[in-house]
This record gives C-alpha cells, sequence and structure tokens, in this order.
C-alpha cells in the first residue's frame, strides 16, 4: 500500500540531483543565495524525490507552480533520496542544515515501515532530526507528514507506527499532514505498475494534501 523503496543514495550524490521548482539545480554543497528569496525545503523518500515520475511531476515541483500561482515569494528544494530510512535521513541533516531554508516539509519512515523496523527506532530518529533543526534553524518552521502501515504487518505494529506522527507532532507543536498519501494509497489508476509510487495524477493530489497545509503557513509568514 505504502512504499519509497530503490537504493538509498549517499548525501552528497543525491543532494546535487536536488529538483528546486521543478529545474535540476546545482548542488547544496554552495549552498543557496538567500538574495532568491525563502526557501521551502522537502526531505524525504522516493515519495518526495518523486521516484519513476520526471522531476517536474513530483510533488515538491508542483507545489512551486502553487506557489508561483498565488504570487508567494518562496523557492522549492528538493532534498527526497529514494530508498532513504529515518536513520538515513538522520545521518545526512547535519550536511542538509547547510542548505538555507526557511519552512522544512519531513517525510520519512515509510521505508522503515517496509522494513519491518522498530517504531521506537523510527520515532527516536524523527526526533533526532526534529532536534538538530532546531538547534541549527530556531525560527524555521517544521512540517511532518503523517505515513500509514501496512496491515499485513499486524495490528500492533500498525498502531505503534502510526501512532509515531502525532506524537511527535504533538510534543514537539508541529504541523502535521495526517497522512501524505490520502486518497492515493492503494488505488491503481493513481499509482505506478509496482503499486508502491504515485503517477504523476497521483502525485497532483498529494500535492493538492500537502497545499492544504502549507498554503496557510507561507501566507502567515508573508503576511
Amino acid at each position: 500500500m505504502i512504499g519509497c523503496g530503490g537504493t538509498e543514495r549517499n548525501s552528497e550524490s543525491a543532494l546535487k540531483d536536488t529538483v528546486t521548482g521543478g529545474d535540476t539545480a546545482s548542488a547544496l554543497t554552495a549552498g543557496a543565495d538567500p538574495s532568491e528569496g525563502p526557501v521551502v525545503l522537502f526531505v524525504g523518500t522516493s515519495l518526495t524525490a518523486g521516484l519513476g515520475v520526471s522531476p517536474g511531476q513530483a510533488y515538491p515541483a508542483l507545489i512551486q507552480q502553487k506557489i508561483r500561482e498565488e504570487e508567494l515569494p518562496y523557492r522549492v528544494v528538493n532534498a527526497g533520496i529514494s530508498g532513504e530510512t529515518s536513520a538515513g535521513a538522520e545521518s545526512r541533516i547535519s550536511w542538509v542544515l547547510q542548505q538555507p531554508f526557511d519552512v522544512l516539509l519531513l517525510e520519512t519512515g515509510a521505508n522503515d515501515m517496509l522494513r519491518g523496523l522498530a517504531p521506537a527506532s523510527t520515532e527516536e530518529n524523527i526526533q533526532a532530526i526534529i532536534d538538530a533543526v532546531r538547534a541549527e534553524r530556531p525560527q524555521a518552521t517544521i512540517v511532518l507528514a503523517g505515513m500509514l502501515a501496512m496491515p499485513n504487518l499486524g495490528p500492533a505494529y500498525v498502531r505503534e507506527f502510526e501512532a509515531i506522527f502525532p506524537s511527535v507532532a504533538e510534543r514537539n507543536n508541529l504541523t502535521l499532514i495526517p497522512f501524505l498519501l490520502e486518497g492515493v494509497a492503494g488505488e491503481r489508476e493513481l499509482n505506478q505498475a509496482d503499486g508502491v509510487h504515485p503517477t504523476p495524477q497521483g502525485h497532483e493530489l498529494i500535492a493538492e494534501t500537502v497545499w492544504e497545509v502549507l498554503r496557510p503557513i507561507l501566507e502567515a509568514a508573508g503576511s
């Protein structure tokens, strides 16, 4: 039902292929020019990276389109990596923090679930990411994308995994997207042949789900 598989790539090589508003950007190694405006940074798995679709069809690029339509000043940076676990995201967060950003959307944990990793470990990793961001960028807004678990993992695992996201969001006073793949997961026509990764149409629905939460944050910050 849910997944974001693929071979996990190292931070530098993946970020050198970062997508900014649908265009291939040069590496984040040099950092973005702050004069180019505030940044919305997406850190996530292949769901965010857009595995199987073109860069401009992935939901972060669609969010950039919505930002432009609303004439908001923000620039999107997509730092999604296919196959990444929450431990992988935590291990690269110090490197990611070299990229200036004002809003961070964090999407991680689905690969942990697919591998049957302990939910407590996933929660610990997500908390460590949040702590690192808060320490380095206390003014940044963090949005957490929630995930659901596959039912064949058993009711106990499902309960523990799905409790991670609302618990972390409440504990850290974060804005929560309850389920990133709302209306997309399990819908054959909205997913690629693997039944896991969204089609361009699926990404359009994800973008709508994200925009419903993100738009008021960006509008309030710009007012």
